[in-house]
Protein backbone atom coordinates (compact mmCIF):
# COMPACT_ATOMS: atom_id res chain seq x y z
CA UNK A 1 0.00 0.00 0.00
CA UNK A 2 2.82 2.17 0.80
CA UNK A 3 4.29 1.31 -1.85
CA UNK A 4 2.04 2.63 -4.57
CA UNK A 5 1.36 5.60 -2.72
CA UNK A 6 4.98 6.30 -3.53
CA UNK A 7 4.85 5.62 -6.68
CA UNK A 8 1.74 7.20 -7.27
CA UNK A 9 2.60 10.63 -5.48
CA UNK A 10 5.81 10.30 -7.47
CA UNK A 11 3.99 10.06 -10.71
CA UNK A 12 1.51 12.98 -9.06
CA UNK A 13 4.51 15.01 -8.77
CA UNK A 14 6.14 14.85 -11.47
CA UNK A 15 3.46 14.31 -14.26
CA UNK A 16 0.15 15.38 -13.13
CA UNK A 17 1.19 18.02 -11.03
CA UNK A 18 4.19 19.83 -13.15
CA UNK A 19 3.10 22.68 -14.34
CA UNK A 20 6.01 22.46 -17.50
CA UNK A 21 4.53 19.02 -18.27
CA UNK A 22 0.47 20.76 -18.25
CA UNK A 23 1.97 23.86 -20.51
CA UNK A 24 2.97 21.26 -22.64
CA UNK A 25 0.39 19.08 -22.78
CA UNK A 26 -2.14 22.76 -23.61
CA UNK A 27 0.44 23.18 -26.43
CA UNK A 28 -0.07 19.85 -28.04
CA UNK A 29 -3.99 20.45 -27.35
CA UNK A 30 -3.44 23.51 -29.34
CA UNK A 31 -1.83 22.41 -32.52
CA UNK A 32 -4.34 19.57 -32.42
CA UNK A 33 -6.77 21.89 -32.61
CA UNK A 34 -5.61 23.78 -35.27
CA UNK A 35 -4.59 20.73 -36.84
CA UNK A 36 -8.24 19.91 -36.95
CA UNK A 37 -9.00 23.32 -38.14
CA UNK A 38 -7.33 23.05 -40.90
CA UNK A 39 -9.07 20.06 -42.07
CA UNK A 40 -12.11 21.95 -42.14
CA UNK A 41 -10.80 25.31 -43.47
CA UNK A 42 -13.51 25.53 -46.27
CA UNK A 43 -15.97 25.91 -43.51
CA UNK A 44 -14.21 29.37 -42.56
CA UNK A 45 -13.65 30.46 -46.40
CA UNK A 46 -17.01 32.40 -46.11
CA UNK A 47 -15.59 34.66 -43.07
CA UNK A 48 -12.58 35.33 -45.10
CA UNK A 49 -14.45 36.29 -48.12
CA UNK A 50 -16.75 38.59 -45.42
CA UNK A 51 -13.50 39.89 -43.96
CA UNK A 52 -11.77 40.45 -46.89
CA UNK A 53 -15.08 42.50 -48.37
CA UNK A 54 -15.10 44.83 -44.52
CA UNK A 55 -11.58 44.84 -44.11
CA UNK A 56 -10.62 47.82 -46.14
CA UNK A 57 -13.21 50.19 -44.84
CA UNK A 58 -12.91 49.41 -41.21
CA UNK A 59 -9.03 49.75 -41.78
CA UNK A 60 -9.31 52.88 -43.54
CA UNK A 61 -12.02 54.20 -40.81
CA UNK A 62 -9.85 52.86 -37.78
CA UNK A 63 -7.07 55.21 -39.18
CA UNK A 64 -9.08 58.17 -39.54
CA UNK A 65 -10.58 57.26 -36.37
CA UNK A 66 -7.58 58.00 -34.37
CA UNK A 67 -6.48 61.34 -36.47
CA UNK A 68 -10.06 62.34 -35.53
CA UNK A 69 -11.18 61.48 -32.47
CA UNK A 70 -8.86 63.56 -29.99
CA UNK A 71 -10.00 66.80 -31.81
CA UNK A 72 -13.68 65.84 -31.63
CA UNK A 73 -13.26 65.21 -27.84
CA UNK A 74 -11.56 68.46 -27.71
CA UNK A 75 -14.25 70.31 -29.22
CA UNK A 76 -16.69 68.17 -26.67
CA UNK A 77 -15.17 69.58 -23.81
CA UNK A 78 -15.19 72.89 -24.93
CA UNK A 79 -19.00 72.63 -25.19
CA UNK A 80 -20.07 71.58 -28.79
CA UNK A 81 -22.18 68.47 -28.93
CA UNK A 82 -20.29 65.38 -30.68
CA UNK A 83 -22.42 65.22 -33.38
CA UNK A 84 -21.79 68.68 -34.08
CA UNK A 85 -18.10 68.70 -33.58
CA UNK A 86 -18.24 65.41 -36.02
CA UNK A 87 -20.26 67.01 -38.94
CA UNK A 88 -17.70 70.07 -38.96
CA UNK A 89 -14.13 67.66 -39.17
CA UNK A 90 -16.03 66.07 -41.78
CA UNK A 91 -16.56 68.99 -43.64
CA UNK A 92 -13.28 70.19 -42.80
CA UNK A 93 -11.86 67.00 -44.18
CA UNK A 94 -14.26 67.07 -47.40
CA UNK A 95 -12.88 70.42 -48.14
CA UNK A 96 -9.43 69.33 -47.73
CA UNK A 97 -9.71 66.41 -50.33
CA UNK A 98 -11.50 68.34 -52.60
CA UNK A 99 -8.47 71.28 -52.39
CA UNK A 100 -6.06 68.34 -52.73
CA UNK A 101 -8.13 66.71 -55.89
CA UNK A 102 -8.04 70.45 -57.64
CA UNK A 103 -4.75 71.21 -56.62
CA UNK A 104 -2.34 68.66 -55.79
CA UNK A 105 -3.16 65.51 -58.20
CA UNK A 106 -3.46 67.34 -61.14
CA UNK A 107 0.21 68.73 -60.53
CA UNK A 108 1.51 64.94 -59.47
CA UNK A 109 -0.63 63.87 -62.87
CA UNK A 110 1.33 66.14 -64.98
CA UNK A 111 4.83 65.68 -62.95
CA UNK A 112 4.55 61.52 -63.14
CA UNK A 113 3.42 61.89 -67.19
CA UNK A 114 6.50 63.71 -67.44
CA UNK A 115 9.07 61.70 -65.88
CA UNK A 116 7.59 59.07 -67.77
CA UNK A 117 7.84 60.57 -71.06
CA UNK A 118 11.66 61.80 -69.84
CA UNK A 119 12.36 58.29 -68.76
CA UNK A 120 14.44 56.56 -71.81
CA UNK A 121 16.17 60.31 -71.73
CA UNK A 122 17.41 59.71 -68.44
CA UNK A 123 18.61 56.68 -69.17
CA UNK A 124 20.23 57.30 -72.01
CA UNK A 125 22.07 60.44 -69.65
CA UNK A 126 23.22 57.38 -67.27
CA UNK A 127 24.30 55.14 -69.69
CA UNK A 128 26.58 57.76 -71.29
CA UNK A 129 27.89 58.71 -67.78
CA UNK A 130 28.37 55.42 -66.96
CA UNK A 131 30.51 55.28 -69.86
CA UNK A 132 32.61 58.10 -69.07
CA UNK A 133 33.66 56.14 -65.92
CA UNK A 134 34.26 53.12 -67.26
CA UNK A 135 36.15 54.31 -70.33
CA UNK A 136 38.68 56.27 -67.32
CA UNK A 137 42.29 54.28 -67.47
CA UNK A 138 41.75 53.88 -63.32
CA UNK A 139 38.31 51.99 -63.84
CA UNK A 140 39.18 50.12 -66.82
CA UNK A 141 40.19 46.86 -65.04
CA UNK A 142 36.67 46.36 -63.60
CA UNK A 143 34.92 47.35 -67.24
CA UNK A 144 34.09 44.04 -68.44
CA UNK A 145 32.58 43.01 -64.66
CA UNK A 146 30.21 46.35 -65.15
CA UNK A 147 29.13 45.55 -68.85
CA UNK A 148 28.43 41.88 -67.07
CA UNK A 149 26.06 42.82 -64.76
CA UNK A 150 24.75 45.73 -67.37
CA UNK A 151 23.65 42.84 -69.35
CA UNK A 152 22.29 40.71 -66.59
CA UNK A 153 20.06 43.39 -65.35
CA UNK A 154 19.09 44.13 -68.91
CA UNK A 155 18.49 41.07 -69.32
CA UNK A 156 16.14 40.69 -66.00
CA UNK A 157 14.17 44.07 -66.65
CA UNK A 158 13.41 42.31 -70.47
CA UNK A 159 11.64 39.38 -69.20
CA UNK A 160 10.25 40.86 -66.50
CA UNK A 161 8.45 43.28 -68.73
CA UNK A 162 8.07 40.28 -70.94
CA UNK A 163 6.15 38.56 -67.68
CA UNK A 164 4.30 41.56 -67.26
CA UNK A 165 2.58 42.12 -70.71
CA UNK A 166 2.36 38.31 -70.78
CA UNK A 167 0.20 37.93 -67.62
CA UNK A 168 -1.42 41.50 -68.19
CA UNK A 169 -4.27 39.90 -69.71
CA UNK A 170 -4.99 37.41 -66.92
CA UNK A 171 -4.43 39.65 -64.12
CA UNK A 172 -7.53 41.93 -66.09
CA UNK A 173 -10.14 40.33 -63.70
CA UNK A 174 -8.40 40.56 -60.21
CA UNK A 175 -7.44 44.01 -61.23
CA UNK A 176 -11.06 44.76 -61.96
CA UNK A 177 -11.85 43.22 -58.36
CA UNK A 178 -9.41 45.36 -56.60
CA UNK A 179 -10.93 48.55 -58.34
CA UNK A 180 -14.39 47.24 -56.90
CA UNK A 181 -13.21 46.73 -53.44
CA UNK A 182 -11.41 49.98 -53.24
CA UNK A 183 -14.65 51.81 -54.69
CA UNK A 184 -17.04 49.81 -51.97
CA UNK A 185 -14.25 50.94 -49.47
CA UNK A 186 -14.05 54.48 -50.37
CA UNK A 187 -18.90 54.70 -50.69
CA UNK A 188 -18.82 52.73 -46.81
CA UNK A 189 -15.92 53.89 -44.96
CA UNK A 190 -17.27 57.17 -43.62
CA UNK A 191 -20.49 55.53 -42.63
CA UNK A 192 -18.29 53.66 -40.44
CA UNK A 193 -16.35 56.03 -39.46
CA UNK A 194 -19.28 58.46 -38.55
CA UNK A 195 -20.35 55.77 -36.07
CA UNK A 196 -17.18 55.13 -34.45
CA UNK A 197 -16.60 58.94 -34.03
CA UNK A 198 -20.28 59.12 -32.10
CA UNK A 199 -20.04 55.78 -30.21
CA UNK A 200 -16.59 54.42 -30.58
CA UNK A 201 -15.65 55.17 -26.80
CA UNK A 202 -18.44 53.18 -25.69
CA UNK A 203 -17.17 49.71 -27.68
CA UNK A 204 -14.53 48.05 -25.53
CA UNK A 205 -17.33 48.23 -22.26
CA UNK A 206 -19.97 46.82 -24.22
CA UNK A 207 -17.82 43.61 -25.01
CA UNK A 208 -16.39 43.50 -21.70
CA UNK A 209 -20.12 43.10 -20.73
CA UNK A 210 -19.97 40.12 -22.05
CA UNK A 211 -17.29 38.53 -19.86
CA UNK A 212 -17.16 36.96 -16.32
CA UNK A 213 -17.47 39.34 -14.00
CA UNK A 214 -14.07 38.49 -12.57
CA UNK A 215 -11.92 39.27 -16.15
CA UNK A 216 -14.05 42.48 -16.96
CA UNK A 217 -11.80 44.95 -15.03
CA UNK A 218 -8.22 43.65 -16.37
CA UNK A 219 -9.36 42.86 -19.49
CA UNK A 220 -10.73 46.20 -20.10
CA UNK A 221 -7.31 47.62 -19.04
CA UNK A 222 -5.65 46.19 -22.00
CA UNK A 223 -7.70 46.95 -24.43
CA UNK A 224 -7.45 50.67 -23.32
CA UNK A 225 -3.75 49.98 -23.00
CA UNK A 226 -3.54 48.65 -26.82
CA UNK A 227 -5.79 51.36 -28.06
CA UNK A 228 -3.23 53.72 -26.71
CA UNK A 229 -0.53 51.90 -28.12
CA UNK A 230 -2.00 52.03 -31.65
CA UNK A 231 -3.27 55.25 -31.33
CA UNK A 232 -0.15 56.86 -30.30
CA UNK A 233 1.56 55.20 -33.49
CA UNK A 234 -0.74 56.13 -36.12
CA UNK A 235 -1.16 59.35 -35.05
CA UNK A 236 2.41 60.10 -34.53
CA UNK A 237 3.70 58.17 -37.92
CA UNK A 238 1.15 60.07 -39.98
CA UNK A 239 1.91 63.29 -38.90
CA UNK A 240 5.64 62.50 -39.26
CA UNK A 241 4.94 61.20 -43.13
CA UNK A 242 2.91 64.49 -43.50
CA UNK A 243 5.95 66.32 -42.29
CA UNK A 244 8.46 64.38 -43.94
CA UNK A 245 6.45 65.24 -46.98
CA UNK A 246 6.15 68.80 -46.61
CA UNK A 247 10.21 69.34 -46.12
CA UNK A 248 11.29 67.10 -49.25
CA UNK A 249 8.84 69.56 -50.96
CA UNK A 250 10.38 73.21 -50.18
CA UNK A 251 13.88 71.16 -50.09
CA UNK A 252 13.18 70.11 -53.58
CA UNK A 253 12.00 72.74 -54.92
CA UNK A 254 14.58 75.44 -53.57
CA UNK A 255 17.56 73.27 -55.14
CA UNK A 256 15.39 73.54 -58.05
CA UNK A 257 15.01 69.90 -58.81
CA UNK A 258 12.27 68.54 -60.77
CA UNK A 259 9.10 66.41 -59.81
CA UNK A 260 9.41 68.08 -56.55
CA UNK A 261 5.87 68.16 -55.41
CA UNK A 262 5.31 63.88 -56.94
CA UNK A 263 8.75 63.04 -54.96
CA UNK A 264 7.75 65.17 -51.49
CA UNK A 265 4.17 62.75 -51.87
CA UNK A 266 6.11 59.65 -52.48
CA UNK A 267 8.09 60.14 -49.60
CA UNK A 268 5.66 60.98 -47.33
CA UNK A 269 3.51 58.09 -48.16
CA UNK A 270 7.12 56.10 -48.11
CA UNK A 271 7.40 57.31 -44.85
CA UNK A 272 4.98 55.33 -43.13
CA UNK A 273 7.82 52.27 -43.46
CA UNK A 274 10.14 52.74 -40.54
CA UNK A 275 13.52 53.23 -40.84
CA UNK A 276 13.12 52.30 -44.59
CA UNK A 277 10.75 54.67 -46.15
CA UNK A 278 12.84 58.17 -46.44
CA UNK A 279 16.31 56.06 -48.11
CA UNK A 280 13.50 54.74 -50.51
CA UNK A 281 12.04 57.80 -51.05
CA UNK A 282 15.82 59.11 -51.91
CA UNK A 283 16.36 56.31 -55.13
CA UNK A 284 13.94 58.45 -57.36
CA UNK A 285 16.06 61.92 -56.48
CA UNK A 286 19.11 60.56 -56.08
CA UNK A 287 18.60 59.32 -59.74
CA UNK A 288 17.51 62.81 -60.88
CA UNK A 289 19.90 64.19 -59.15
CA UNK A 290 22.68 62.05 -61.54
CA UNK A 291 21.11 63.29 -64.39
CA UNK A 292 20.93 66.89 -63.95
CA UNK A 293 24.35 66.33 -63.02
CA UNK A 294 27.28 66.32 -59.82
CA UNK A 295 26.11 69.90 -58.32
CA UNK A 296 22.02 68.62 -58.30
CA UNK A 297 23.28 65.05 -57.09
CA UNK A 298 25.33 67.04 -53.99
CA UNK A 299 22.38 69.65 -53.61
CA UNK A 300 19.81 66.51 -53.53
CA UNK A 301 22.34 64.68 -50.40
CA UNK A 302 22.35 67.53 -48.48
CA UNK A 303 18.48 67.94 -48.64
CA UNK A 304 18.60 64.74 -47.47
CA UNK A 305 20.74 65.33 -44.20
CA UNK A 306 18.97 67.98 -43.70
CA UNK A 307 15.90 66.43 -43.77
CA UNK A 308 16.91 63.35 -42.01
CA UNK A 309 18.04 65.37 -38.76
CA UNK A 310 15.12 67.46 -38.46
CA UNK A 311 13.07 64.42 -38.52
CA UNK A 312 15.44 62.23 -36.33
CA UNK A 313 16.30 64.96 -33.74
CA UNK A 314 13.08 66.92 -33.59
CA UNK A 315 10.06 65.96 -35.19
CA UNK A 316 10.54 62.44 -34.28
CA UNK A 317 11.37 62.26 -30.86
CA UNK A 318 8.50 65.02 -29.79
CA UNK A 319 5.54 63.29 -31.87
CA UNK A 320 6.28 60.08 -31.09
CA UNK A 321 8.72 60.00 -27.91
CA UNK A 322 9.44 56.76 -26.50
CA UNK A 323 6.08 55.61 -26.44
CA UNK A 324 5.89 52.84 -28.64
CA UNK A 325 9.12 50.93 -26.81
CA UNK A 326 9.96 48.64 -29.43
CA UNK A 327 13.55 48.16 -30.32
CA UNK A 328 15.38 48.93 -34.14
CA UNK A 329 16.16 45.71 -34.74
CA UNK A 330 12.65 44.18 -33.89
CA UNK A 331 10.73 46.31 -35.72
CA UNK A 332 13.13 45.21 -39.16
CA UNK A 333 12.22 41.77 -38.14
CA UNK A 334 8.61 42.43 -37.86
CA UNK A 335 8.78 44.57 -41.43
CA UNK A 336 10.24 41.83 -43.25
CA UNK A 337 8.14 39.06 -41.57
CA UNK A 338 4.69 41.12 -42.09
CA UNK A 339 6.16 42.47 -45.71
CA UNK A 340 6.96 38.91 -46.45
CA UNK A 341 3.25 37.29 -45.31
CA UNK A 342 0.69 40.23 -45.98
CA UNK A 343 2.77 42.72 -48.64
CA UNK A 344 2.20 46.35 -48.83
CA UNK A 345 -0.37 46.09 -46.34
CA UNK A 346 1.66 43.97 -44.13
CA UNK A 347 4.93 46.51 -44.15
CA UNK A 348 2.34 49.10 -43.28
CA UNK A 349 0.40 47.73 -40.33
CA UNK A 350 2.72 44.98 -39.13
CA UNK A 351 4.41 47.45 -36.83
CA UNK A 352 1.10 48.78 -34.91
CA UNK A 353 -0.42 45.23 -34.69
CA UNK A 354 2.73 44.07 -33.19
CA UNK A 355 2.56 47.10 -30.52
CA UNK A 356 -0.99 45.85 -29.85
CA UNK A 357 0.10 42.05 -29.62
CA UNK A 358 3.36 43.06 -26.99
CA UNK A 359 0.44 44.70 -24.88
CA UNK A 360 -1.50 41.02 -24.74
CA UNK A 361 1.47 38.94 -24.17
CA UNK A 362 2.96 41.12 -21.65
CA UNK A 363 0.02 40.83 -19.55
CA UNK A 364 -0.55 37.53 -19.95
CA UNK A 365 2.89 37.03 -18.79
CA UNK A 366 2.26 38.95 -15.69
CA UNK A 367 -0.70 36.39 -15.41
CA UNK A 368 1.38 33.44 -15.45
CA UNK A 369 3.75 34.80 -13.28
CA UNK A 370 1.26 35.70 -10.51
CA UNK A 371 -0.54 31.98 -10.64
CA UNK A 372 2.93 29.71 -11.43
CA UNK A 373 5.43 28.89 -8.88
CA UNK A 374 8.55 29.95 -10.90
CA UNK A 375 8.64 33.46 -10.24
CA UNK A 376 7.91 34.40 -6.33
CA UNK A 377 10.55 36.25 -4.89
CA UNK A 378 9.86 34.31 -1.58
CA UNK A 379 10.62 31.25 -2.76
CA UNK A 380 13.86 32.16 -4.02
CA UNK A 381 14.64 33.82 -0.99
CA UNK A 382 13.94 30.91 1.21
CA UNK A 383 16.24 28.71 -1.05
CA UNK A 384 18.98 31.05 -0.34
Amino acid sequence: MEKEKKRLSWFWKWFLNNQFVTALLIILLILLILNAFTKVSYLFEPVAQFVGVVGLPIVLAGVFYYLMNPAVDYLEKKGLKRIYSIILLFLLVIGLITWGVVVIVPKIREQTASFIDNFPNYLDVIDQKANEILNDPMFGTFKDQFDSYGDKITTWLTDFIRNISSSTISSIGKIVGAVASTLVAIFTMPFILFYLLKDGRNLAPYFVKFLPNKVRKPTLKVLREMNDQVSSYIRGQLTVAFAVSIMFIIGFSIIGLDYSVTLGVAAGFLNLIPYLGSFLAMVPAVFLGIVAGPIMLVKVLVVFVIEQTIEGRLISPLVLGNELSVHPVTILLVLLTSGKLFGVVGVILGIPVYAAAKVLITHLFEWYKDVSQYYHEEDVEEEQ
